[in-house]
């Protein structure tokens, strides 16, 4: 498949770095003057299990695991200039995922240069360098795959002999650009950046080569880049710390003072409802020495985006958000069909939400479908609850009979998500939920009803039936151990 024309020559881009890459400081760099953002690494296995969400109320495009968590947030914003970038080392798995994603980014970038262990221990990252053979395949298998563009990234090796022979290998493989870090797997920071063999790797392949490494030495403001580009004789640079330390540093305008960047970047997390650990990590990293002052303190004691919101006056604009969203969520669900079925892989899904006023006192679905259940001699219904990040809300799927129901609505307390997936189940299957209006069904009303005249609680009900019932169960078994064999219903002479 032929890429699209996306350059890399010539650029400026955010570097992907793992819990900074996020949604907030993506845009962010992009306001001030980046040409692409990469996003965080994000490992292939737990990609590969992600579902794609269109997130109508934040207006993004979510890729969410298993338990609910949102493993990649983008926006029409950003979706001509994000590289989304995996760790993997599995051709296979890698171009599922790149698959996955490829709608909605602009291209496919593999990580090879990540030298800590969450990265190589699983055969990725730097792990890779050492791997020729593998490094062709996984690139082969993405550039004949997809119709984006695949770049990668490594670091060099400790021969400039051997950094000239993998990259000249992996150019044939067809990729669009490779961005070099300009230090060997085992230094850090602190050691020099070896723009030596960066130069020496701009001169070998066709291929436009990213300068990376150059935060610390070389790139302190906006024209220390093109002096970095030049040392380098690459063809474009790519900037990580000295972008987490202050996105200004894109700008030509810049550098801003951090307390403005800081600012900016907290909007974008309110705005698009960003996990608050993510954000407060993002907001120490910027304060750097600063991170033990009064604001440092308070933002490290923060445990909620509306907390940080108020550490920086932003309480306003945190509430004001806070209500356009809600707004926008009751528009969505009111407009939502609510009987029609959507299956969400094995699981029935239907909008529906547990409304207290339509039912009886003391009457719930849940109740419904327990007895319902009795009556066919199934199991108990079990539920399983998840909750919801950003506004804590939670959604519950019940499984009953070996098929599993939920509501596609999130509830705002743990016990409306059930009862909000007992109705979806009995809505599915046909059977009454106890609703004002309905017939009476039976056994629910009825016990309810003996209950309460009675002055006990559904739960002492539920106790004194099996109280009995153990007691009549008790009866049976000595009147065997005594030799009486009658029938169960049959009385004994």
């Amino acid at each position: 498949m032929a890429a699209s024309r996306l350059s890399f020559r010539n650029i400026t881009a955010l570097a992907p770095m793992v819990r900074v890459g996020t949604l907030p400081m993506r845009l962010l760099a992009l306001d001030y003057g980046a040409d692409l953002v990469y996003c965080e690494e994000l490992i292939d296995i737990k990609m590969a299990q992600c579902h794609r969400v269109v997130n109508e109320v934040l207006e993004t495009v979510d890729f969410v695991a298993p338990d609910e968590r949102v493993m990649f947030r983008t926006c029409e914003r950003e979706k001509d200039r994000v590289v989304f970038q995996m760790g993997t080392s599995d051709p296979d798995r890698a171009l599922t995922v790149a698959r996955l994603v490829e709608k909605d980014v602009a291209a496919v970038d593999v990580n090879m240069g990540c030298p800590k262990e969450y990265s190589t221990k699983g055969g990725m990252g730097a792990a890779l360098l050492s791997d020729p053979d593998k490094i062709e395949a996984i690139l082969k298998k993405l550039v004949t795959g997809l119709s984006i563009p695949v770049t990668c990234k490594i670091r060099i090796l400790p021969s400039l002999e051997e950094t000239l022979s993998l990259v000249q290998r992996i150019e044939r493989t067809g990729v669009a650009a490779i961005a070099v870090h300009g230090r060997m797997k085992e230094e850090r920071p602190r050691h020099p950046v070896h723009c030596d063999y960066i130069q020496a790797v701009a001169q070998a392949v066709s291929i436009p080569v990213i300068a990376n490494g150059g935060s610390l030495d070389l790139v302190k403001t906006n024209g220390d880049i093109e002096e970095f580009r030049k040392a380098a004789g690459a063809s474009s640079v790519m900037l990580a710390r000295a972008a987490m330390w202050n996105a200004s540093v894109f700008s030509n305008q810049g550098p801003l003072p951090v307390e403005t960047v800081m600012e900016e970047y907290l909007k974008y997390a309110i705005q698009y409802e960003n996990n608050a650990f993510n954000t407060k990590y993002c907001l120490c990293q910027m304060l750097r020495d600063k991170v033990e002052s009064p604001l440092g303190k308070q933002v490290q004691a923060a445990q909620t985006i509306a907390e940080i919101s108020e550490a920086y006056r932003l309480q306003e604009l945190y509430q004001q958000t806070q209500e356009r969203l809600q707004a926008r969520r009751d528009v969505l669900e009111s407009s939502s069909q609510p009987d029609r079925l959507v299956m969400d892989g094995d699981v029935t899904t239907m909008a529906v939400k547990f409304e207290r006023r339509e039912y009886p006192p003391q009457i719930t679905p849940k109740m419904f479908l327990l007895e319902w259940s009795r009556k066919e001699k199934l199991e108990q219904p079990l539920y399983e609850m998840v909750q919801r990040s950003q506004d804590r809300a939670f959604q519950s799927t019940v499984t009953i009979a070996g098929k599993k129901y939920r509501s596609s609505l999130w509830e705002k307390s743990k016990k409306f998500a059930e009862q909000a997936a007992a109705i979806v189940c009995l809505r599915v299957l046909g059977i009454p939920e106890g609703r004002i209006g309905e017939e009476d069904s039976g056994l629910v009303c009825k016990r309810k009803r003996e209950a309460k005249m009675n002055g006990i609680t559904e739960e002492e009900g539920i106790k004194k039936r099996h109280v009995a019932e153990q007691e009549t169960d008790n009866s049976k078994m000595a009147a065997v151990a005594n030799g009486d064999h009658h029938k169960p219903d049959t009385p004994p002479e």
